[in-house]
């Protein structure tokens, strides 16, 4: 039985939150969040502004969300927005929309992107991880990875240089929370050896030989394993390749803040496109691929063969998060390459780009030194 805990709520949220500006005091113009700061900057004059009730690291507030009344599209009003996006033809990218603005450019493939999907109904973030590297830090971090690749194409990483534009982006992830409790039917197995004599040919001649064989003693062995998981994270949309994601890890989850829409000011944000319950499921996978390890150390030996396991989940609860991600996309000799940045540590993933120019050389280079050193031994 699922138990849906009691949890404290915040007051409601207009829904032109999202959609609001943040006008400098001194003079009118756009302010900016700045990465690795709690506070709003005027591009225009220098203007400096503090976020309202910024809290420190650790010092959070974030609601765990009931998953059963999520799965239900059952959350009280609070915990739903209204939002505006346009999506990519290309890559299917929902890219939010702020204030008036109605055409963009997709941060993921450079497709410009002018389909509005009108106003939608969401589930609203409860925290967001805000910038910490800035544009300069990121783009210095990705053309140190670039220029690490092997066989890369020499020109990639000097257009990467040329001080094009990187793109900030809030991507949408789902946290999951779960007790389990697992009971298991399994195989206990534990090696031990046989001596045996075997007659093998030696120079021609038969000679009588032992040997180790390892033999295999199962025991049928039942019990139970329990684990708590704490935010699983889990990608909520499908713009970025899986392992790509996978490699932008780990994330420093205790840094979330409360969610407001300041740290969003001159960033944009992707919208979720994989469903709560679509991650609720990917989640669960995640959890029982654990808990099997888990039965399997319970299980002991040196063999273990699980035959049958019945996980219960009880106090699930989720969360819709954001964390920042620096985007580049760069078309090269008619090719789009897509990079993310981790704009929290500095981790970078992106497609390989290759030279087969460069393979060709390589090949070439390892095909004349092997002509070489058959020539000189066959020369012996």
């Amino acid at each position: 039985m699922i138990q849906i805990p009691k949890v404290p709520r915040r007051a409601a949220a207009s829904a032109t939150d999202t959609e609001r500006h943040f006008p400098c005091e001194a003079c009118g113009a756009d302010l900016t969040f700045a990465p690795g700061q709690d506070r709003l900057v005027c591009s225009h004059c220098g203007h400096e502004q503090a976020i309202p009730s910024a809290v420190g690291r650790g010092q959070s507030r974030l609601v765990e969300l009931p998953l059963e009344q999520g799965l239900r599209n059952d959350l009280p009003a609070e915990d739903i927005e209204e939002t505006r996006a346009l999506r990519c033809p290309n890559c299917g990218a929902e890219i939010g929309l702020s204030g008036a603005e109605h055409a963009t450019t997709c941060p993921f493939c450079a497709t410009p992107v002018v389909t509005d999907t009108g106003t939608r109904r969401r589930i609203k973030p409860q925290g967001v991880l805000p910038f910490v590297l800035s544009e300069e830090q990121a783009r210095e971090a990705l053309t140190r990875w670039l220029g690490s690749l092997w066989f890369a194409p020499s020109g990639l990483a000097q257009y990467a240089r040329k001080g094009r534009r990187m793109t900030g982006v809030y991507a949408p992830f789902w946290t999951f929370d779960a007790s389990t409790h697992t009971r298991y039917d399994g195989q206990r197995g534990d090696v031990y050896y046989e001596t045996r004599t075997v007659e093998v040919m030696v120079d021609g001649r038969p000679q009588m030989r032992t040997e180790q064989v390892e033999r295999i003693r199962w025991t049928a062995v039942s019990g139970a394993v329990a684990r708590d998981f704490d935010d699983v994270l889990i990608y909520a949309a499908k713009t970025l390749a899986p392992d790509h994601v996978a490699g932008l890890s780990p994330w420093d989850l205790s840094a979330l803040r409360d969610y407001r829409t300041d740290y969003l000011a001159g960033f944009s944000a992707e919208g979720y496109t994989q469903e709560l319950s679509e991650g609720h499921e990917q989640a669960t996978a995640e959890m029982v691929a654990v808990i099997q390890t888990d039965i399997r150390r319970d299980i002991g030996g040196d063999r273990q063969q699980i035959d049958a396991m019945d996980p219960r989940f009880s106090d699930e609860t989720f969360k819709h998060i954001l964390l920042p991600i620096w985007t580049a996309a760069y078309r090269f000799q008619g090719r789009a390459f897509t990079f993310v940045v981790n704009a929290q540590t500095g981790q970078v993933q992106g497609d390989r780009p290759w030279s087969p120019w460069k393979i060709a050389a390589a090949v070439a280079a390892v095909l004349i030194v092997a002509g070489v050193l058959y020539y000189m031994n066959g020369n012996r």
